[in-house]
């Protein structure tokens, strides 16, 4: 399993936001995610503002300690891996260089075990210039509806932590190890003990009793009944094999149902 503190070398980069309610948004964001480190690049709005308190929440302390610098490059110098994100994927950016989230976040979350990485988000009116783009090593692309992309941006904060969240979660996962279906032979001796057991308490009785049961053996079939559960169909055949003996219920001869005994009587036969 990975380090599990690993999410927070991943920073986040603010860069001239005008807003200070996206500043605290973002910064509650972060917290809901499991990030910590916010580096704000010439901020316009005041992280003090009450607007920005109050947004925050429980990502107070990180808007608190979030450190400003001047530069871009201040704020990525240490950083191995860098993606940017906009919303303009014409003009210099060069499709390849951009992608969605699910396709770029997946190379971040691959250095993120060497180095930090940075996330750079630019500012509310005109997003990142084309140089600032340039300078980072990939940029990501959220696909909103061609009539209105331009995404708030603390939204587009939560959208990118979310899916590097998600794809992080996923590598902590432990593997699965299934549990290998019953054989062809075991399922065949099931069927042979349920049909039997289904027969003697009368589910089956009469000429349909072939397509009622092929119905049923199709049903199990279809789920890929593991030896676990084999038994456990064999302990219900077993269940109803006792109820038929326990209170003489017995099939029907000539194809005719045996009178039923009155309601509420369980008298030994």
């Amino acid at each position: 399993m990975a380090d599990a503190s690993a999410l927070t070398r991943c920073r986040v980069v603010l860069v001239r936001t005008h807003y200070a309610g996206n500043l605290g948004s973002a910064a509650r964001v972060m917290r809901n995610f499991g990030f910590n480190e916010l580096v704000l690049v010439e901020p316009i709005a005041a992280t003090e503002s009450m607007e920005a308190v109050m947004m925050a929440t429980h990502g107070l302390d990180i808007l608190k300690n979030a450190r400003r610098v001047n530069t871009l490059s201040e704020a990525l110098a240490d950083c191995a891996f860098v993606l940017a994100t906009s919303g303009e994927i014409g003009g210099l950016t060069r499709k390849g260089y951009w992608g969605t989230p699910d396709q770029k976040l997946p190379v971040l979350l691959d250095a993120l075990d060497r180095a930090p990485v940075a996330i750079v988000f630019g500012p509310e009116p005109s997003g990142l210039t084309v140089e600032e783009i340039a300078s980072c090593h990939g940029m990501i692309y959220i696909p909103a509806a061609d009539d209105y992309p331009s995404l708030n941006l603390a939204q587009s904060v939560a959208i990118c932590l979310y899916e590097m969240r998600k794809l992080w979660l996923a590598r902590q996962a432990p593997v699965d190890v299934l549990e290998p279906p019953a054989t062809f032979a075991q399922q065949e001796q099931l069927f042979i003990h349920l049909k039997k057991a289904l027969t003697e308490v009368r589910f089956l009785w009469d000429f349909r009793s072939d397509g009622i049961f092929h119905v049923i053996r199709h049903v199990i079939v279809r789920a890929m009944p593991t030896h676990k559960e084999v038994r456990l169909f064999h302990g219900l055949a077993k269940q109803l094999e006792f109820i038929a003996e326990r209170y003489g219920i017995t099939h029907p001869i000539e194809g005719r149902p045996p009178p039923l005994r009155p309601k509420g009587d369980f008298s030994e036969p």
